[in-house]
Formats: C-alpha cells, structure tokens, sequence
C-alpha cells in the first residue's frame, strides 16, 4: 500500500506503508527484546543474590524498585522512537519508520501521543484493538498513529522522491563532502529545486552562482568536477550524513 503525502509545501510524496505483517515482525522482535531485558535481570539477581535488597523494606519501597527496574520495559518504544527518529530496534531490522502525515520527522510529543495510546492497544487485548485499526485504515495506521498524525512507512523502497531532498544513496555510498552539514533541510531543499529549475532550463550562469553561494556557506571546496557533479554530489552526501546521523 501508498501513502500519497502532502506536505506542507504542497509536494506529494509517495511513500510505501510498513505492511500488516512487517509492524508484527517487528513488534515481535521488540518483544523479544524486552523479554531478554527481563531474563537478564533475573540472572543478574540469582547470580549476585539481589533479592537480599529487599528484606526488611516496605511495601512501597519493593514496588518503587520494580518500577524502576521495569522503566526500561516501560519506556521503550517512547525513548527509541525519540531517539532513533521513528524507529525501535524492530522497526530498524524491518526497515521502518515513524513520519507526520506531512512528510516531515514526528517530533516528541508524537511519539508521546503513539506511547499513551499503546497503553490501551498494545496492552489490552495483547495487541488485538491495534491490529483491528490498523487492518481497517485506509493509511494501515493504529488509534495512536492518528492521535498523532503519524504513519508507519516502509524504508526498503523509497518511491518517487524526485520532489524531497532525497536522493537516491546505495549502502556503501562514500561520501565526499562532510562540512555539507552546515545546511538545514530548508537549503538544500532550495538547492535542489534551483538547480533541477537551472538544468531544465539549460541556465548555467545560476548554476555557477548557486555553486558560489554553497562554498561561501559551507566553506566546501569543490573537487567533484564540474557545477553539476558538485551538487549533485553535495545532495547525496547531504542525504547520507542525515539518514545515519
């Protein structure tokens, strides 16, 4: 299934939704994740004799340190999402992400919305309130996903990126120009439409100038060859730094 997503630049961007099959992967794997976290602390309090921390303490004092051994359980998918911009350890080996319905990276407070309304899909049911909403929306999103504003996409095949700052980069791409950090995702986005505008028009006194105005931005020197190889060049390395960053 696409997802054709406007943004707010008013640019479709069509990307593949992460199939039924592929988030019960990777929330199996997430699963599993978790599982080992708990078999680890259990080992780790049978091998040291842990439970000798609780004696004589209160109630309240062993839920506190439940609590607190359980946060990392808890918190998951909330902290790795936030971290790793829409992805868990499952969505990274599934090859899938978290983005706004605009096109653009969810922010915490998406995320936050995603992890409250797991509480109730993911918790009740084992997952069967989630399953439902995602198999019946049209964008195979869950209650959480439209809380937020958000969808699961498919990273395996990027799909018609010709209007993003995407471009396409193999997995041992070598990148050439690292100071191509110092531009926002806005500059490069004006780069890449002034120079597919100059190309179009076959107008090489902006293509010269636009090459001008990065190195005096970025302090890049040019060792690419000629103004068209030069950016787009910087457009792939730019993408690169981005996508690993």
């Amino acid at each position: 299934m696409q997802l054709a997503i406007n943004t707010t630049q008013n640019v479709v961007i069509n990307f593949s939704a992460a199939s039924v099959g592929d988030r019960l992967l990777a929330q199996i794997i997430d699963l599993l994740v978790k599982a080992a976290y708990v078999f680890f602390m259990v080992f780790m309090f049978e091998i040291f004799d842990l439970t000798n921390i609780f004696v004589g303490l209160d109630t309240w004092s062993i839920i506190a340190i439940y609590s607190v051994l359980g946060m990392p359980i808890m918190f998951y998918s909330l902290v790795q999402e936030s971290l790793w911009e829409g992805k868990t350890i499952g969505k990274k080996l599934m090859k899938m992400r978290v983005i706004k319905l605009d096109g653009y990276q969810a922010s915490f407070g998406d995320y936050l919305i995603r992890w409250l309304f797991r509480i109730v899909e993911i918790s009740i049911g084992n997952g069967i309130i989630a399953l439902i909403a995602i198999i019946a929306n049209s964008k195979n999103q869950r209650l959480g996903d439209m809380a937020a504003g958000t969808s699961v996409i498919s990273l395996k095949n990027k799909v018609n990126i010709n209007h993003t700052i995407l471009q396409e980069v193999n997995d041992d791409y070598v990148p050439t120009y690292p100071l191509v950090i110092k531009l926002s995702d806005n500059d490069v986005r004006i780069v890449k439409e002034t120079f597919e505008t100059a190309i179009a028009s076959r107008d090489y006194g902006t293509l010269i100038k636009l090459r001008e105005k990065i190195i005096a931005v970025t302090g890049i020197k040019n060792i690419s060859g000629n103004d068209q190889d030069f950016i787009k060049t910087l457009l792939k390395d730019y993408n690169f730094y981005t996508q690993n960053m």
